[in-house]
């Protein structure tokens, strides 16, 4: 049960877009491509092409081809406002990586978008995937996977339309700049161990208290034996799992239930010890046979009835 819940916390990991702006923010932006690099000056836009790379910092944009809108300050400075990443595109920020086929981030909003086929983000614990988008919401410190997301830690999944990691805002003190403060699943999850699978409406996770909390319909199986109540509460420092019922709806009675079932023996085999074959003596056997055979009379023997 711990094991399960702890899922719901792991992909607040990663930060790949934006790319950690309270370190990288203040750093030169530097872009590079293999073929061309083209200055637009009435558009106020650079484009490069042909495995383009942007770097500010320890954040890399890699896509084939790179596009940076600026303005203009002072009649001198070049202040890039948005950066667009199309084809193959990977970010990469510290062991972190997001791949997509779609980037922008818009420097303005602090909004960072990933889109496109074979989606995904990972680490070396961890991957995460998606269909529809990543999005990180650089100010207000959000991270989310949307549409059939999911998260592979090992042997162990978590499954769910969306799941969104909130962090805390910047700050002078590193330790604490965007420090996670909790995480949330939503529109039904699923979370499958090699042990279990626990189902539930919602999940969310507070780093203040380490719990880790399900809600709705919430369902627990291990083999045979069933857990069902309306909230699992579970908490990750004591390791002390609360599983109850539903005393709001009308008509609940409140009770949470638990069905187990003893350990099936039926299909051990007894070891039987070979016994000689004895040679004189027929086997006896309690068979009765389906269908006996008469032998025909003589000619001059009476047929018995």
């Amino acid at each position: 049960m711990k094991k399960c819940l702890a899922l719901l916390l792991v992909c607040a990991l990663y930060t790949p877009a934006a790319m950690a702006q309270t370190n990288n923010s203040q750093q030169p932006l530097e872009i590079s491509a293999d073929k061309t690099l083209e200055w637009h000056r009435n558009d106020k836009r650079y484009i490069a092409k042909g495995k383009a790379v942007a770097q500010q910092g320890d954040t890399i944009i890699a896509a084939e081809t790179l596009t940076a809108d600026y303005r203009e300050a002072n009649g001198k400075n070049m202040d890039i406002y948005r950066l667009t990443a199309e084809t193959d595109v990977a970010i990469t920020s510290g062991i972190n990586t997001a791949y997509g086929n779609h980037a922008i981030y818009d420097v303005d909003s602090g909004m960072a978008t990933l889109t496109g086929g074979d989606l995904r983000m990972t680490s070396p614990e961890q991957t995460v995937t998606a269909t529809e988008k990543f999005e990180y919401d650089v100010n207000g410190g959000r991270l989310s996977a949307i549409g059939n997301a999911k998260l592979v830690r090992g042997e162990d999944i978590l499954e769910a339309p969306s799941m969104s990691a909130f962090f805390a805002a910047q700050s002078a003190d590193s330790e604490q700049s965007r420090k996670l403060e909790r995480m949330e699943a939503t529109g039904g999850i699923k979370i499958t161990t090699p042990t279990e699978i626990l189902t539930g409406h919602r999940g969310d996770y507070d780093a203040a208290t380490n719990t880790a909390i399900v809600t709705g319909n919430v369902k627990i199986t291990r083999g045979q034996n069933i857990l069902e109540g309306e909230k699992a509460t579970v908490n990750l420092t004591t390791n002390v799992s609360t599983l109850t019922g539903n005393t709001v709806q009308k008509g609940a009675d409140g009770r949470v239930r638990g069905v187990f079932y003893p350990e099936d023996k039926t299909n051990e085999k007894a070891e039987t010890p070979v016994q000689p074959k004895a040679e004189a003596t027929p086997a006896k056997t309690d068979l009765k046979p389906i269908i006996t055979v008469i032998p025909a009379p003589a000619a001059d023997e009476p047929v018995t009835p």
